[in-house]
């Protein structure tokens, strides 16, 4: 299967399904016939914008709304709904979340690509940001901040 024809499977199957992880993604794509490792599927992932949504209590992968075709900034509102307090240290924001959501924000994060920002790691409620500067760390706080 061309990569063309994989990321239109996976757009539908996003679009079509509630599918909580990488793994169920995986499985679905194999039984369609396509063999595709982990770090492919994470590459076609962020490719596609996709990001996990949370809604009832469950996760489950979506994308992020479109306008124009253009991806839309929801960061703010995923600010809003999922940091509970943040603080900064250097480089570094630490953002705590509600058990289990740390790892969704960390994806809204990663999605946006922002230079200013170099990575994510995430635990069950705790995120930590790396930023490329103090400077950034702090403007990133102020922004988290302003959600709260």
């Amino acid at each position: 299967m061309k990569r063309t024809e994989r990321l239109q499977l996976i757009t539908s199957m996003i679009t079509n399904h509630r599918i909580a992880t990488q793994e169920e993604l995986q499985t679905r794509l194999q039984k369609e016939g396509v063999e595709i490792t982990q770090a492919t599927l994470s590459r076609d992932i962020r490719e596609l914008h996709i990001v996990k949504k949370r809604e009832n209590g469950k996760s489950f992968y979506s994308f992020f709304r479109r306008e124009n075709g253009r991806n839309q900034s929801n960061l703010q509102q995923h600010f809003t709904r999922f940091a509970v307090k943040a603080a900064a240290a250097s480089v570094m924001v630490v953002v705590h979340t509600h058990l289990g959501e740390a790892d969704l924000l960390a994806n809204a994060i990663d999605s946006e690509n922002r230079t200013s920002i170099l990575g994510t790691i995430a635990g069950a409620d705790t995120l930590l940001i790396t930023c490329s500067s103090e400077t950034a760390a702090k403007t990133l706080l102020l922004e988290i901040k302003d959600a709260l």
